[in-house]
């Protein structure tokens, strides 16, 4: 406590190979990742449990949906989201004790819900920011699924907008077959 976040992430990445971003996208989840790498240190059984495996016998299953939709479906669940009553849901956790901080910790809707609720942004300024980052979360997650497949990984695609009963027996049939197409 009381260092800047750069030397955190120094010390951080002095014990462990920083694969990503996350755990030092502020001081509270560097230290936290430290004290959880220092923790591995001392139990060293404990660690080879957190460790990736090869996947193996596993069938993936994707959602295929364009860009365009997927955009559209993105802001509209947002408008929605908002619409029902998430800046209020955010108001009364902090009324009832929860710290603004945590909150922002907690993910990106709260991030911007909490920041907007305390005064640090406009209504629009909250609204636009946050619509920006889901897309930009959803775009990221999409490249990863790129990545997977690059590896080496087969990924059945499903078209998004089939109806349920049709994805459910499409899911059926892959399953029965193991996976394969």
């Amino acid at each position: 406590a009381g260092k800047s976040l750069d030397e955190l992430t120094a010390i951080l990445s002095e014990i462990k190979v920083l694969h990503n971003t996350t755990d030092v996208d502020s001081c509270k989840r560097a230290i936290r990742a430290i004290e959880i790498q220092h923790y591995y240190r001392e139990h060293p059984d404990e660690a080879v449990l957190t460790e990736p495996h090869p996947m193996s016998d596993v069938t993936i299953i994707g959602v295929d949906i364009d860009r365009d939709s997927r955009r559209k479906r993105i802001s509209d669940r947002l408008k929605a989201r908002l619409d029902s009553g998430m800046v209020d849901e955010v108001r009364r956790l902090i009324e009832q004790g929860v710290a603004p901080d945590d909150l922002i910790y907690y993910g990106l809707e709260y991030k911007y819900l909490t920041r907007y609720v305390v005064g640090d942004m406009s209504y629009d300024d909250m609204v636009r920011e946050l619509e920006i980052a889901i897309h930009q979360f959803a775009k990221r997650q999409m490249t990863w699924f790129r990545g997977m497949e690059r590896r080496g990984y087969h990924i059945h695609w499903l078209p998004w907008d089939m109806p349920d009963v049709d994805f459910v027996e499409s899911i059926e049939k892959i399953i029965c077959n193991n996976g394969q197409s």
